[in-house]
This record gives structure tokens, sequence and C-alpha cells, in this order.
């Protein structure tokens, strides 16, 4: 239970409930994240990584959150419900609770949800839901990675710009890679790997040729 109450410290109810030597206090007591989410989301998050951790509870409230996301994506009343700015506070809290606790949520899940709804937060939940995954990524090591290419590749090939990328992760990282398709690029690839943006497609070498004749025209 002091895990749950320390996610309600730490999430920005109204600004000036609690004065600044208690939230100090509560501050103190965090779990540090092992990467920094920025924003309102980014402070849900984080508070809830924090006490999610305290109780060992990080994967349980990650598979909750993800299964509420997936909900969102295939109810649209329930999206609708989230996003209703005429519902009542204190009406929308007591629903969520009520089919939250059905489902079996656990108590940080479901505080989570309260203090949402408390804040008139609740059109933030799919960016927190994003937010608290990308912390969890962070934590079990994985470096995402996004590779654009103009066709398909071929299964072999793919495994094979795997491997290779695989060399540019230090020990303990996973590679996490996500190969898109954009015929846009016309052809190479777009690569997109942590703090590295890598553009070799066709599109990009055709603006740098049309730049440079221009400029040898005027």
């Amino acid at each position: 239970m002091a895990a749950t109450r320390q996610l309600w410290r730490l999430c920005p109810r109204l600004p000036l409930v609690f004065s600044q030597g208690y939230a100090s206090a509560a501050a103190a007591e965090t779990v540090k994240a092992p990467i920094k989410v920025f924003g309102i989301e980014g402070r849900y998050a984080h508070a809830l990584f924090s006490a999610a951790a305290k109780q060992k509870s990080l994967d349980k409230v990650e598979k909750e959150l993800n299964d509420f996301q997936f909900a969102l994506s295939k109810d649209s009343k329930l999206e609708d419900f989230m996003r209703n700015p005429t519902l009542n506070k204190t009406r929308k809290d007591a629903a969520l609770r009520g089919v939250l606790k059905e489902k079996k949520y656990s108590d940080l899940t479901v505080n989570l949800f309260g203090a949402l709804a408390e804040n008139n937060r609740l059109t933030k939940t799919q960016s927190v839901i994003k937010a608290y995954q990308t912390i969890m990524s962070a934590h079990r090591g994985e470096v995402p990675c996004t590779v654009t290419t103009a066709k398909p590749l071929a299964e072999k090939h793919t495994k094979e710009l795997e491997k290779s990328l695989q060399n540019f992760t230090t020990k303990g990282q996973v590679l996490k890679l996500d190969v898109k398709v954009d015929p846009s690029i016309i052809g190479g690839m777009v690569v997109d790997f942590g703090d590295k943006f890598i553009d070799m497609s066709t599109q990009t070498k055709i603006k740098k040729i049309v730049q440079t004749l221009k400029v040898g025209m005027s």
C-alpha cells in the first residue's frame, strides 16, 4: 500500500496541494527509471514505474496497461468515454475503478487511472501508457531501431541486417528491430537507431542532386 500511496503523491494533482518540503521528501523515495521521459505523461509514467518497482510489479503493470491499450483500440465506446469532457470526473473515476477491479487489475494500475480521472487527464491515457512502455523497454536494455525501405526485405536480408546492427549495441543491450516499408523513398534505406539517424534513401540522394544543380545554375 505504501507504494500505491507514493504513486498518488508523485502524480501531478493540483500544483499547490502539497508543500515543497513534502514533495521533496516524496521525490527522495523514488526508484530512478533507466531513461527520462518528459512531459505530463512522463511524470505519471515515472511515478508508476517507481511505485511498481517497489512492489516488484513492473511486468504485471505493463501487461495490464498493454491490455487496456488493446481494449481502447477495439472499443470505440470506451475511447469516447475516456475523452468525453462533459462526464463528471468523479463518476468517471468510479466507473473505471469498477471495470478495472472486475478485470482484477492491480491497485497500482487502478490508482493510476484514478489519478488521471481526478486531474482530468484521461485524454492522456495513450501517451502515459506509451511513456511507461518506453521506460520498460529501456529497463530491459532494449535498443529501438527502425529501418525503412522502399520494398519489403526478404527474410534472409532482414536477418543479415539485424545481425549487422546488433554489432553496434553494447553488452547487456538487446536490439529491437522494426522494419517498415515506404515506397516514397524510392530505394535504399533510412535507419533510425537510438540517437543516430542515417538517411541512405534514393529520394534524399535525388533531392541533394537537384539542389546541387540549382546552385550551379544560379
